[in-house]
């Protein structure tokens, strides 16, 4: 029953989002009374499931290249090869967390114009450091008992990354995925001020025109996702995690 209940209340939430993004007319009634008189309760200015489906592309597809940047740096930093390169890996992942999103975008419109491509750069360099951190901490405390039997058993060095460490430290590194995913989600929003298609554009449009029930609902969806998506990511962990230490 304990776990019964949390379960609910994510297919709530999930069936909620879905209802409303497919048909949010149903949903005019519960909105109505925080606009004004005559001025629309539901975002009529683009599709709902539009924006939402590109602000989760701009969301995943920044996150994507964050990780394969962050893992790819933490990977040489943990290698022999590689240790005097920490420094600077670390000053270079930590520039997303030094300008805020704002300044990113303000930066690079100049250079790579309105649209989606600010949108991304941003993200991407604020996806940087937590990724960065938890993999470069997965690879450097696994078991040393492990590493030893890999090394007895004659894997070459690429052998042991692919085969042993990189799973082993999988449900570590997930987590700071889980954490880059769900600052992005709220963070993208902002990328509409820059003409993203993100869901910045239904909160954008109800401060323009003073109307709460926009602002509400372009925040509920982002809330929702944030919610559903970082569960997702936590049970995925706890999966891998068991696996982890049946090993």
């Amino acid at each position: 029953m304990r776990r019964l209940l949390p379960n609910l209340l994510r297919l709530a939430v999930l069936a909620a989002l879905v209802a409303f993004l497919v048909q949010p007319m149903l949903f005019q009634p519960l909105l109505k009374p925080l606009v004004q008189a005559n001025a629309p309760a539901i975002y009529n200015q683009g599709s709902l499931l539009s924006l939402t489906l590109s602000h989760l592309a701009t969301v995943f597809t920044a996150t994507l290249a964050a990780t394969v940047v962050a893992v790819g740096l933490a990977i040489l930093v943990t290698r022999p090869v590689g240790a005097e390169f920490l420094p600077l890996s670390r000053s270079l992942v930590n520039i997303g967390q030094t300008f805020p999103p704002v300044a990113v975008l303000a930066l690079a419109v100049p250079v790579v114009g309105f649209g989606e491509k600010p949108t991304l750069i941003a993200l991407f360099l604020y996806g940087l450091l937590p990724i960065f951190e938890n993999a470069m901490t997965g690879l450097s405390t696994l078991p040393p008992a492990i590493m030893e039997a890999a090394r007895g058993t004659g894997m070459t060095a690429r052998q042991r990354l692919t085969k042993v460490e990189l799973p082993l430290a999988l449900p570590v590194i997930l987590a700071g995925i889980r954490l880059s995913v769900t600052i992005s989600l709220a963070t993208a929003t902002i990328g509409s001020t820059v003409a993203a298609r993100t869901l910045g554009e239904v909160i954008i449009a109800g401060l323009q025109s003073n109307n709460l029930a926009f602002v509400l609902q372009g925040g509920l969806v982002v809330a929702a996702l944030a919610v559903l998506i970082y569960d997702a990511f936590s049970a995925l962990e706890r999966v891998l995690s068991r696996r982890v230490g049946r090993v």
